[in-house]
C-alpha cells in the first residue's frame, strides 16, 4: 500500500485520468490524499464491482465521514434514491422499477423517435451551423424526462432553462444552485398537483402506489439531473467521437445494426458519471488484498475500471463488436443506474437519425478546441460546434 499523487481531472478527452491508470496497473486498490485526510482509490473492475455492490459500503451522505458529505444539511436537500441505504432504498426502488423495465421503455421507442426527429428539424432550420449541445443533445432528454414527469407542454421553456444551468460553461455556481432551487420547487408543486388530480406519468403512478410527497419530490428531482445531463453528454460525446473518427462513422452508416453495440461500447469508452461511487465504509472489509475499515472513506473509479485489461481486450481501442455488457459505465448493484434501458435507446435513436439525416455533419471546429467537463462531476462537453 503507498500513499500517491491523485488527481480526478481528465485532461485527455479519450481517456481516464493517468494516474488512476498507473494505480491500476501498481496498487489497484490504494489510499491517496482526499481533502483534509485520505481516501481508497478502488481501480480495478472486479474490485470496483465488489465495492458498489456490497451494501455495507454506505452511499448514505449525510453519515459523518462520507466523503460526500461537505455542505451536507438535511434541511437544504432531500434525501433521494443514491443517497439511501437498504432498506429505505430497497423499498423505493423496488417500487419505482417497473416504470423502467425495458418492455416498458421499448414502448416509448416511437414517442422518442418523434422527439429527435422534430428536434433536428429544427436544428437544420436553423442555417447550416449549430451548437449541437443545445440544439440537440440537451432538448431530447429534456423532452423525455418532461412528458415522464407529466411537465404541461407550457412549462416545457422553464423546465428546460433551468435544467440546460447545470451544463452551460459561463454558469456561476449561484446561478446552479438557483435553478435547482427553481426546479426542486417546481416538481414539489407537480407532485401536489399530482395529489389533487392525478394523471398518466411516473409521479401520479408512484402516489398511488404509496409514496409520499417528500420521497417523490426526491425521486422526482433525481430522475431530472440523473436523466437529463447525463444522457446529454453522452449524446455530444459519442456525435463527438464519430466525427472526429471518421472510420467509426462509417462502419455505422454501412451497418446500422451496430448502432446498439456502439452505444454500448461508448458508454464504456467514456464511463462519464462517477460521482456517484463515493462510499463509507460501515465495517471493516478485505477489498483487492487490502482490509479498508469501518469509517473510511472510498473511491471506486468505474471509468477506469471500464478500461481494466483483465476484463477487456485492447480496452483503450473503439471497437462497435466488443459486446461487453459486464461494464460499469451504470453503476453495479444495488444502486445501478434505474434508467439505463433509457439513456440506451435514447441514445440509439439519435446516433441513427443523425447518421440518416445529416451525412455532411462534421466538427466546425478542431476536436482540441472543443470544451470539455474535466472537472465535472458528469464528464461530457460544455459546447459542440457543428456544421452541416
Amino acid at each position: 500500500m503507498t500513499t500517491a499523487t491523485f488527481s480526478t481531472q481528465r485532461v485527455d478527452p479519450y481517456n481516464p485520468p493517468a494516474e488512476l491508470a498507473r494505480l491500476q496497473r501498481e496498487d489497484p486498490v490504494s489510499r491517496v490524499p482526499w481533502r483534509d485526510g485520505f481516501i481508497w482509490a478502488v481501480t480495478k473492475h472486479a474490485d470496483v464491482r465488489t465495492v458498489l455492490g456490497d451494501a455495507r459500503f454506505s452511499s448514505d451522505r449525510s453519515l459523518p465521514g462520507h466523503p460526500m458529505n461537505a455542505g451536507y444539511t438535511s434541511a437544504a436537500k432531500l434525501k433521494n434514491l443514491i443517497e439511501m441505504d437498504p432498506p429505505d432504498h430497497t423499498r423505493q426502488r423496488v417500487r419505482v422499477m417497473g416504470e423502467f423495465t425495458v418492455k416498458k421503455i421499448a414502448g416509448m421507442r416511437p414517442r422518442i423517435e418523434q422527439i429527435v426527429e422534430s428536434a433536428i428539424d429544427d436544428m437544420l432550420a436553423s442555417g447550416d451551423a449549430a451548437d449541437l449541445v443545445t440544439a440537440l443533445s440537451l432538448p431530447v432528454p429534456s423532452v423525455v424526462i418532461a412528458e415522464l414527469l407529466g411537465v404541461p407542454y407550457e412549462d416545457h421553456d422553464f423546465f428546460q432553462v433551468n435544467s440546460a444551468t447545470f451544463v452551460e460553461i459561463d454558469t456561476s455556481m449561484e446561478q446552479k444552485l438557483e435553478a435547482m432551487g427553481n426546479l426542486r420547487t417546481y416538481i414539489a408543486g407537480l407532485v401536489e398537483a399530482r395529489m389533487e388530480n392525478p394523471g398518466d406519468d411516473i409521479l401520479s403512478r408512484q402516489l398511488a402506489a404509496g409514496a409520499g410527497a417528500e420521497e417523490l419530490t426526491g425521486l422526482g428531482f433525481l430522475l431530472l439531473i440523473a436523466g437529463h445531463e447525463t444522457t446529454a453528454n453522452m449524446i455530444s460525446l459519442s456525435i463527438a467521437t464519430l466525427l472526429d473518427k471518421p472510420e467509426l462513422l462509417e462502419q455505422l452508416r454501412e451497418g446500422p445494426d451496430l448502432i446498439p453495440g456502439a452505444v454500448e461500447e461508448l458508454l464504456r469508452y467514456f464511463t462519464i458519471a462517477d460521482v456517484g461511487h463515493q462510499r463509507l465504509a460501515t465495517a471493516d472489509i478485505e477489498v483487492g488484498g487490502e482490509l479498508i475499515r469501518t469509517g473510511e472513506a472510498v473511491y471506486a473509479f468505474g471509468h477506469v475500471a471500464n478500461r481494466d485489461p483483465d476484463v477487456f481486450d485492447d480496452p483503450n481501442r473503439i471497437d462497435f463488436t466488443r459486446g461487453a455488457r459486464n461494464h460499469v459505465a451504470f453503476g453495479f448493484g444495488p444502486h445501478q443506474c434505474l434508467g439505463q434501458n433509457l439513456a440506451r435507446l435514447e441514445l440509439e435513436v439519435v446516433l441513427e437519425a443523425v447518421i440518416r439525416r445529416i451525412p455532411t455533419l462534421r466538427l466546425a471546429v478542431p476536436f482540441g478546441e472543443i470544451p470539455f467537463k474535466e472537472h465535472g462531476p458528469n464528464y461530457g462537453v460544455y459546447s459542440l460546434p457543428v456544421a452541416w
